[in-house]
């Protein structure tokens, strides 16, 4: 766990503790860089230390980051700090639907359904951005204080779902789809599924399915019927159930194939709650066939769940503060006619091994054509006794029911039904055609489905957005006055629904241009207008108009206030000259300047230590924060004496001493040392026949210094006992 006061990534500021669960805990914090408040999910230690789980959460996190939409909660950062994971996430204040339908009770058909337009908004975008939730269920979904519906859990929830229902996904076995209790492929129909559930719970306050354990709840899923809302409450709209029953097919190609299209019926329902408009797919009666499971499904499942219980894994927590929370209202009193769920029961003909019963995926048109075909090929075979009686059934349903066909039209033909002598109007009676009378174009809907009630001139109506024509005002008809309506056709009706609207993305603290892109995408118009900011960074969004959420007309204008950053404030440039390095930084300081760079150099006129020049000129107006160069003197720059030479001057003798009849003769050098350099200043020779070697006044000039006499005899500097030297030098400077 986390102490408040911790820093993650050098940027969040560990706040508190808002919620913990199995796999993370959540706390608030404080974003530094932008200055705002952010969720930050953080991952368990025993899931850290496991790479493969740390590196989906990472994938997962980073595709959830993608997400960008009023109704999911935004992903803003994803990181790692000393083996510590995280994502940083929206923060929002409120509780989760779970908790909003436990304090409420049942919701209204009208809340339900601007729940479920929300929930299903934000998994059209998910679904867009090839990002399948894979949990959806109240527990995931936050109600927060201004009523906006945000979906949430995209990362965490996703590493750790597996394909059987024995992972952390059994915490959600109210809500979860056929295929994935079986451990089957999911896409996007299976979040439609979970949808359709919740739906299912916020109009019932219940979930379809209970049970003793998970195992039996999730095969009640795959294979158990769902009671029809409208048993229990009359009241919820017929077109909402139908809805939520196309929703929750066991078969995941005769659900609604994309959120887009769920939305659409939603939007039906909000304008014609008693419309007939849902398509529902073949074979999708409520009390459909039971599916059956194979033994080796059942037993998997059974397996995987006894491998690791639910109640190891604690629900999630979302990312909300417990600051709100709505007032719990009194128990929802149940109509009279509201009935008693019934216990879902299971087929007690079932058996694990019979393949009939094993449930097939394929989207085949012909499905039912071909299971009879194979029942007639395999007549002769070993028949199962219940596929026999299925059979013989079905032939005498199918007997009775041509039988009525016949009669039917044997008694209309010799005239037995006749009711009265009243002139049928409509294309159903007596199968004619019948005079368009009417032009309810331009009239308002109401008025207009009154006058076609009582002209008994069969009708639909269908909503189309319209930029020009106000909404419940008849666009069009299908069949104009004095036309003929041919039989069994009823006459379409077009309603404009005024201006197509759109939800306003929220992008408020984005970066101007992701805020620009997000607008754009949601087709609205977007205008600026620039504000200073000491906590909204620079070219980032400070507020918008209109705000985030709201529905608005498709191309309508939203403006955005863009953050120019702290308001830049000015100063004048002081003198510095004159002045030491530490009293020159003390008023640029008092100017809310910064010293720059401190050179040096010689000046013979400014005292050494003081400021000779700097590199703003004084009086100079600049912002506040600017840096400002100074040059420091040296004081005089020292003088140096021209080097000093030297010339010596030799003179003297130097005498052989020996008998004259000796046979000893020198060679003899006269040198002059001077550091390393040797310099000749006379040579000659002495014996008894040359006794003397005279010096006159030899001079060496330019010396770099005084030196040292040298005299070598035959190359010795040692003197002979027969020779004597007299050698004076005599050393001036030049």
């Amino acid at each position: 766990m986390l102490k408040p006061g911790m820093m993650l990534g050098d940027r969040y500021e560990i706040i508190e503790l808002v919620g913990s669960g199995g796999m993370s805990e959540v706390y608030k914090a404080k974003d530094h860089k932008l200055n705002r408040y952010v969720a930050v999910k953080v991952l368990k230690q025993e899931f850290s230390d496991d790479r493969n789980f740390v590196s989906k959460f990472r994938v997962e996190a980073q595709s959830a980051a993608g997400l960008a939409h009023p109704n999911i909660v935004n992903v803003y950062d994803v990181g790692e700090d000393e083996g510590i994971y995280y994502i940083v996430m929206e923060f929002v204040e409120g509780i989760t639907l779970k908790e909003y339908i436990m304090d409420h009770g049942r919701l209204s058909a009208e809340q339900a359904l601007d729940f479920a337009l929300q929930i299903a908004s934000g998994i059209e975008v998910a679904h867009q951005n090839h990002t399948i939730h894979r949990d959806i269920k109240p527990q995931n979904i936050i109600v927060s204080k201004n009523g906006t519906l945000k979906v949430t859990d995209f990362g965490i929830a996703r590493a750790a779902t597996s394909n059987t229902v024995a992972s952390t996904a059994m915490g959600s076995v109210h809500y979860i789809s056929p295929e994935q209790a079986r451990g089957g492929y999911s896409d996007e129909k299976s979040d439609i599924y979970s949808l359709g559930i919740t739906m299912y719970e916020m109009v019932t306050g219940r979930v379809p399915f209970e049970g003793d354990n998970n195992v039996t709840v999730a095969l009640m899923h795959i294979q158990g019927e769902m009671i029809p809302p409208r048993q229990y409450y009359p009241d919820i709209p017929a077109s909402f159930e139908k809805v939520i029953l196309k929703c929750t097919q066991k078969k995941p190609e005769r659900r609604y194939l994309t959120a887009s299209a769920l939305i659409a019926d939603l939007k039906r329902v909000a304008t014609n709650p008693n419309g007939d408009f849902v398509v529902m797919g073949n074979n999708t009666a409520v009390n459909a066939p039971t599916v059956m499971m194979s033994e080796a499904e059942l037993n998997s499942i059974k397996e995987g769940a006894a491998q690791k219980p639910v109640e190891e894994v604690p629900e999630e927590e979302a990312p909300y503060t417990r600051a709100y929370r709505p007032e719990k209202p009194a128990a929802p009193v149940r109509t009279e006619s509201a009935v008693s769920p019934e216990p879902t029961k299971m087929d007690e003909d079932f058996d694990p091994d019979d393949e009939d019963y094993r449930y097939d995926y394929d989207d085949d048109e012909d499905e039912d054509e071909e299971e009879e075909t194979d029942i007639a090929d395999n007549a002769e075979d070993d028949i199962d006794p219940k596929l026999q009686k299925i059979v013989m059934i079905g032939g005498i349903v199918a007997a009775v029911i041509i039988a009525m066909f016949v009669m039917l039209l044997v008694g209309k033909a010799a005239g037995w039904f006749k009711f009265g002598d009243k002139k049928p109007n409509t294309a159903t009676e007596e199968n004619q055609a019948v005079e368009m009378t009417l032009n309810v174009v331009g009239m308002d809907v109401d008025e207009a489905e009154s006058a076609l009630k009582a002209k008994e001139i069969p009708y639909t109506i269908e909503h189309k957005n319209d930029d020009t024509i106000d909404a419940n005002i008849v666009i069009s008809q299908s069949y104009e006055k004095g036309e003929m309506i041919p039989a069994d056709t009823k006459v379409k009706i077009v309603v404009s629904a005024g201006k197509e609207e759109v939800s306003v993305p929220n992008v408020v603290g984005y970066e101007v241009a992701k805020a620009e892109t997000m607008l754009s995408d949601a087709e609205l118009d977007v205008t600026h207008a620039y504000e200073y900011s000491d906590t909204v960074e620079k070219d980032h969004v400070i507020s918008q108009d209109p705000v985030g959420t709201q529905n608005v007309a498709k191309g309508s204008k939203v403006k955005i206030v863009i953050s120019n950053g702290p308001e830049t404030k000015e100063t004048e440039v002081p003198d510095l000259r004159g002045k030491t390095e530490q009293e020159a930084k003390a008023e640029l300081q008092n100017r809310n300047l910064d010293l720059g760079s401190v050179s040096s150099e010689y000046d013979d006129s400014v005292e050494e230590g003081k400021v000779i020049n700097q590199s703003t000129s004084v009086g100079t107006k600049v912002t506040e924060g600017s840096t400002v160069d100074i040059t420091i003197s040296k004081g005089p720059e020292p003088t140096t004496e021209a080097a000093k030479t030297y010339a010596a001057t030799f003179s003297g003798t130097i005498t052989f001493t020996g008998a004259a009849d000796s046979t000893n003769s020198y060679n003899v050098e006269v040198r002059y040392v001077v550091g390393n350099t040797n310099m000749t200043v006379t040579t000659g020779s002495i014996s008894a026949g040359n006794p003397t070697l005279t010096i006159n006044n030899s001079t060496l000039t330019g010396l770099s210094a005084t030196g040292t006499l040298q005299v070598l005899y035959n190359g010795d500097a040692t003197q002979p006992g027969d020779v004597s030297q007299s050698v004076n030098v005599q050393v001036s400077e030049e």
